[in-house]
């Protein structure tokens, strides 16, 4: 999942918002969620748990499957793993006709079509592990006060360093970029022998953490109110402007490929800004390449950073939630999710994984010391299609006038949000 561009995401999470919407409509489905706060109020029988995932690739699928089984063994009740060639439709079928997976993922993006029709069980006050995930990962997955699933894992951005492209520029440790300034100073130096210093993709999903680190940002903090406009996010797109407009750096588009982690890959640059996900398209595709990962330099606000995450949703109409809950929990717990970040390279999203993924990875650890400065997507209903627009809009920034760009994002934010 993680390879495939925020937009290509968001798109999935507005027609699958679309078809939940339509297909809510004489279903049977009520208006709310339905959070019980009472795991004896949840349906149960014999009847085995159907598991539809969209998943990232091979080892990502086997893990589940083998975690799956293992639950299976020990609940007694049966859990059969689906693979989903296109889970936005398959979950939307499923809801059309009566018979969704009891257990699935769930986009923050698609969240609120889910719960707004009813389709959703708002599970969160039943979970014996709430109180362990990261605060700001529960908030992508609350509505209307109610928290209606588990965060599976979760990624933040960091900045991926090329070592031989530092070594050769004469770069140290000592440089590694702490502030905005250095980082153009090391983009600068970097930028040789036909290689720019810095890329990324041409998207708010990578450019957005220097609005995070500006004091800026899409949305106020409960997604009441837009603020896309502001002074903070204008220094934001300005500063990276800036870059592209000295040469500096350079959007992976301009460079032939569609994503910051290819152009880093083949050496088109020595740094980009990435998720953790391209740790494991390294370690598959460009095994050759020595790097390391730090932080993201603070901007003028300090540390920002963006948060991407999914949860395992569970089906109202399911027959068997109380066997839903306990595999939801079983795959979210300490020892599982440590389990799965080995297995295909996943953060955990409990804090009690912390400091053991931390002891095991520590070649990845700024991904997840930046989890307190991280800030999620806006998932309100219409906001997902504005994000979209936006990123059809950033590719030009070099030659765009910030202000303008920003206030006609603001104006089509102010309507998603009033609905």
């Amino acid at each position: 999942m993680q390879r495939r561009t925020a937009r290509q995401l968001t798109a999935g999470a507005i027609a699958l918002t679309a078809a939940l919407t339509l297909s809510a409509c004489g279903s049977g489905f009520n208006s709310s969620g339905g959070s019980t706060g009472d795991a004896s109020k949840l349906t149960s029988s014999k009847s085995a748990l159907n598991i539809l995932i969209g998943s990232s690739g091979d080892a990502e699928s086997a893990a589940v499957k083998e975690a799956a089984a293992s639950w299976s063994k020990s609940s007694g009740i049966g859990a059969n793993v689906q693979l989903a060639n296109d889970l936005d439709q398959q979950m939307a079928q499923g809801f059309a006709s009566g018979k969704p997976a009891d257990v699935f993922y769930v986009s923050t993006a698609a969240l609120p079509g889910y719960a707004s029709n009813g389709s959703l069980l708002a599970y969160g006050n039943d979970l014996k592990n709430k109180s362990d995930f990261y605060p700001t990962l529960t908030k992508s997955f609350t509505e209307d006060g109610q928290l209606y699933c588990a965060p599976k894992d979760f990624s933040t951005l960091a900045l991926f360093i090329n070592t031989d492209d530092w070594k050769a520029a004469g770069l140290t440790d000592a440089d590694i970029p702490k502030t905005w300034d250095q980082l153009k100073s090391v983009s600068e130096k970097l930028t040789q022998d036909g290689r720019v210093g810095l890329a990324m993709s041409p998207q708010w999903e990578r450019l957005g953490a220097f609005m995070q680190q500006a004091g800026g940002g899409l949305t106020n903090s409960d997604q009441t109110k837009a603020t896309v406009d502001s002074a903070a996010n204008a220094k934001a797109l300005n500063y990276a402007k800036g870059l592209l407009n000295d040469g500096s750096m350079k959007f992976s588009s301009d460079l032939g490929e569609s994503w910051g982690g290819d152009a880093f890959g083949k050496n088109k640059t020595a740094m980009t800004v990435e998720g953790n996900w391209l740790t494991g398209a390294m370690a598959s595709s460009y095994p050759s390449v020595k790097y390391k990962v730090v932080e993201l330099p603070e901007g003028p606000k300090g540390a920002g950073t963006l948060q991407f995450t999914n949860c395992w949703g569970i089906a109202k109409a399911s027959k068997n939630q109380k066997a839903a809950l306990s595999f939801v929990e079983k795959m979210t717990s300490t020892d599982q999710q440590l389990t799965f970040a080995k297995e295909y390279g996943v953060m955990p999203s409990v804090q009690s994984a912390a400091s053991e993924w931390k002891k095991q990875y520590p070649q990845y650890a700024a991904f997840l010391d930046e989890a307190g400065s991280a800030r999620g997507i806006p998932n309100k209903p219409g906001t997902a299609d504005v994000i979209a627009d936006f990123d059809s809009k950033l590719g030009s920034l070099k030659t765009t006038d910030v202000n303008t760009l920003l206030e006609g994002v603001q104006k089509n934010m102010t309507a998603a949000l009033k609905g």
